[in-house]
């Protein structure tokens, strides 16, 4: 581990997990954003990979966009409730309506890749345009360029990994195959899997697992930069005459 790494990670922990959206902080499993899709449709991995381009194409883009159009409306840190009535509404439009008009751009690119499949996810694919891991940040104080981009690019990765997680699982568990390669001889171990209902349960008990592993995790690194910052500071003494 890199000194300075050591350093942000030991001045504060917390906002070291948050900025991590894949593990330590992802989306869904810290946040709960995105679970209609995620619970409905991912009951595959081919669905979940549909969900998985979707949202890849939908959310940095209108993210970016968002930003520089909520310019013209900015929200300041602390705003008081009168500039808040005035602005979250006209912001939230700016965020939805930017995400609209992008999804109608995305659609035709998610025919060409996957086809008539698309009609499997029904009105839960443009309904991506109201997600709030697309227009959350509505609410928030006005981001630089280069967050909304890489923070973007975070929580896509985060939200496809939890989906692509969930869908082979639940494949599995109802058909014994994924991505329709059979793995168990056709062996059906919980056919709920493949049921809305199924599918809470599943994410549930991969949150707490998942929870589990980033706590211990957080202690590991927590552990490991204190470690690294004490042979730093005893390699400085060491090397003053």
């Amino acid at each position: 581990m890199k000194q300075r790494k050591a350093e942000t990670i030991l001045r504060d922990p917390g906002r070291y997990a948050h900025h991590d959206r894949i593990f330590l902080n992802n989306p869904v499993i810290m946040q709960g954003m995105g679970l209609a899709p995620l619970v409905v449709l991912a009951t595959s991995g081919r669905n979940a990979l549909m969900l998985a381009a979707a949202v890849a194409l939908l959310l940095t883009p209108s993210r970016v966009v968002s930003y520089l159009l909520s310019k013209l409306v900015p929200l300041q840190e602390h705003a008081g409730e009168e500039e808040l009535r005035a602005k979250l509404l006209p912001r939230g439009l700016l965020y939805s309506g930017t995400a609209a008009v992008l999804y109608m751009a995305v659609y035709p690119v998610l025919d060409r890749l996957f086809g008539v499949e698309l009609l499997t996810l029904g009105i839960y694919l443009p309904i991506l345009v109201v997600e709030p891991l697309l227009i959350y940040r509505y609410g928030r104080v006005q981001e630089t360029l280069r967050k909304a981009v890489s923070k973007g690019l975070r929580v896509t990765v985060g939200y496809a990994a939890v989906l692509l997680l969930v869908g082979c699982i639940r494949e599995w568990l109802a058909t014994g195959a994924v991505f329709g390669i059979p793995l168990t001889a056709n062996t059906a171990l919980m056919p709920l899997a493949s049921m809305p209902a199924g599918g809470f349960i599943l994410l549930g008990v991969i949150s707490a697992v998942w929870r589990a592993l980033a706590a211990r995790y957080r202690a590991f690194l927590t552990n490991e930069a204190r470690s690294q910052v004490i042979v730093n500071q005893q390699k400085e003494a060491r090397g003053k005459p």
